[in-house]
């Protein structure tokens, strides 16, 4: 991929604000414009940023909607009411729904959960799921990451004498549905300080202040954070704020006392013998728990994830796995035929966007297979199915473009969509599939940004090896966890030589291991760079490149560390 690199040299009053930052906080003054870049200007801002604390997190009762909740909350269960917890059949959605029917059912035990079917019944509320509440003599339910745009389908348990309290963070309409309680940061009504929550993130709030009304000690939640760090790395929100508090606790809840459930996965995954981190959540964690949803039924994950013996859970986790593996050979081929019927699009190279539709594909994967569109075409992908009649599918984005907006404006096409910035799914009459790609891709062309159509690496600092240390890289571990928000840092190093024992590796010789040297210091830096085994030609005549790199632990030599190359650029 040909990157665009972007480095905007800080100015000489930047420069003197980042050093005097930097020397306050003990880190390397390159650093200290990682912290002008994210907002933090001040020591007590430093400092809740490198140690956020629990007790940081916003009052729950700040949120809209919260005392009518956690009063009817307590009303069901003084009544002894049956409760179903409800929630999407994704990550988020099954850590929410496992997140709280963990929690209330050490209280209470007239409660159950529900996952709907991703074939049966779709994505939401479903009818389907109320009729199974009304037979079971539900009178709450609780919706978790989902639910927002349920007008409909909350009258209908209304008629059933069934009540909702909805916790969502996708973006409402205008017309809210008829629930006891709704939750959701993005209403726009909103006085909540933080607006970035995860589904799973609504749902801890909810349970923050049920713990409050009912004098339950706030270290009680303590073990729902690694449910918390799951939900926030694979929703791909934003970690700042107070997902940066959830996120950071709860990764150190999942690397020092998991749940059974998660602890089961880990094992699946082989991590069990190192410290996890966020990218661990979303390329082997993460994947395996959506698994479930895609390929058999979501409820499969939630059993997981509530299971608390460890014979059964290692059970458990091992199907999940299978979907997994399942899943990865589907999406290698459905991704192949998508790249087919992408190069048959008429004027490709001028498109803006991409619209694809085949009735055949697995509605479970098609998510996944945009998200592949929009990395290999680098642009806004829409990818549909057939499904009960209808054209479903999913959105993604790149970076800084709001595909939720490109969905919403052909709505009236529509008969139904919902999601937030960069993932969308939608639902619309076949017959409207060549008009909505159409809509989309003038919308697409009309507010898309050129410098967003382009793969692009932000650059942070331009650093000389001699300032690659280890001592460097356990400061930079301070601003971790990394995502959005936060991105792990990009370093550039200039006129960077093959020391003369770098070479070709991978199954498939696609990778370059290298071992390299600058012009400033005597050290040999150790890296890799995947996938880009075209360059190696080149790094073999000895002359001078750019490199582009994150910096890692090595993992076979502990206390050393190596260099990801994200791109290699011969110098002029």
């Amino acid at each position: 991929m040909n990157y665009t690199w972007n480095y905007d040299a800080p100015s000489p009053e930047q420069t003197a604000l980042a050093t005097a930052l930097a020397a306050r906080a003990g880190i390397h003054p390159a650093l200290g414009k990682l912290l002008l870049d994210r907002c933090i200007t001040t020591e007590l801002e430093v400092r809740h940023f490198f140690r956020p604390q629990l007790t940081d997190l916003h009052d729950p009762f700040l949120m809209n909607d919260m005392e009518v909740a956690v009063a009817r909350l307590n009303a069901a269960l003084g009544a002894k009411e049956r409760i179903l917890v409800y929630g999407d059949y994704d990550v988020d959605g099954c850590t929410a729904v496992a997140l709280v029917y963990k929690f209330l059912s050490q209280y209470y035990s007239n409660i159950d959960y529900y996952i709907p079917d991703r074939y049966e019944e779709g994505y939401g509320i479903s009818k389907k799921g109320i009729d199974f509440a009304a037979a079971t003599g539900v009178k709450l339910i609780i919706v978790l990451d989902c639910g927002i745009k349920a007008v409909e389908e909350v009258d209908y348990a209304l008629s059933q004498g069934i009540d909702f309290i909805i916790c969502d963070h996708h973006v409402p309409d205008e017309v809210l549905p008829r629930a006891a309680a709704i939750l959701n940061p993005k209403r726009r009504d909103n006085r909540y300080p933080y607006t970035h929550l995860s589904g799973c993130g609504v749902g801890f709030k909810l349970m923050q202040a049920f713990a409050m009304s009912n004098g339950i000690e706030f270290n009680k939640l303590f073990p729902l954070l690694d449910l918390c760090a799951v939900s926030i790395a694979s929703d791909i929100v934003p970690i700042m704020g107070e997902n940066r508090i959830l996120a950071l606790h709860g990764l150190r809840c999942l690397n020092s006392s998991p749940s059974i459930g998660l602890q089961a996965i880990i094992e699946v995954c082989g991590l069990d013998e190192r410290e996890l981190t966020m990218n661990d959540i979303i390329f082997k964690i993460g994947p395996r728990i959506n698994a479930s949803g895609r390929m058999q039924n979501g409820r499969e994950a939630v059993d997981l994830l509530v299971e608390k013996d460890h014979t059964a859970a290692i059970e458990k986790a091992g199907r999940i796995n299978l979907y997994n593996e399942a899943r990865k050979d589907l999406d290698k081929a459905m991704t192949e035929e998508a790249i087919e019927q992408v190069r048959d699009l008429p004027q490709l190279d001028e498109r803006r966007s991409i619209v694809i539709y085949n009735e055949q594909w697995h509605k479970g994967v098609i998510g996944i297979v945009a998200s592949r569109l929009t990395e290999q075409y680098y642009r806004p992908a829409v990818v549909l199915t057939h499904s009960e009649g209808l054209a479903t599918g999913s959105a993604r984005s790149v970076n800084g473009f709001d595909v939720y907006k490109a969905v919403q404006s052909c709505a009236d096409l529509l008969e139904n969509f919902g999601g937030h910035t960069y993932a969308a799914g939608l639902t619309m009459r076949v017959e409207h599939v060549e008009e909505f790609s159409r809509r989309f891709e003038a919308y697409v062309t009309e507010h898309i940004l050129d410098e967003q159509t382009q793969p692009t690496l932000e650059i942070d600092a331009v650093l000389d090896f001699k300032d690659v240390t280890f001592k460097f890289y356990q400061e930079l571990k301070r601003f971790a966890p990394f995502g959005p928000g936060n991105p792990r840092p990009v370093f550039c190093t200039k006129r960077v030589y093959d020391y003369g024992t770098s070479k070709v590796v991978g199954r498939g010789q696609e990778h370059i291991k290298l071992e390299l040297v600058d012009n400033k210091s005597n050290r040999i830096m150790n890296g890799i760079a995947f996938g880009q085994s075209s360059q190696a030609r080149y790094i073999k005549t000895k002359r001078a490149f750019d490199i582009c790199y994150a910096i890692e632990e090595n993992s076979h030599k502990r206390g050393d560390i190596q260099l990801q190359i994200e791109d290699i650029r011969p110098c002029e």
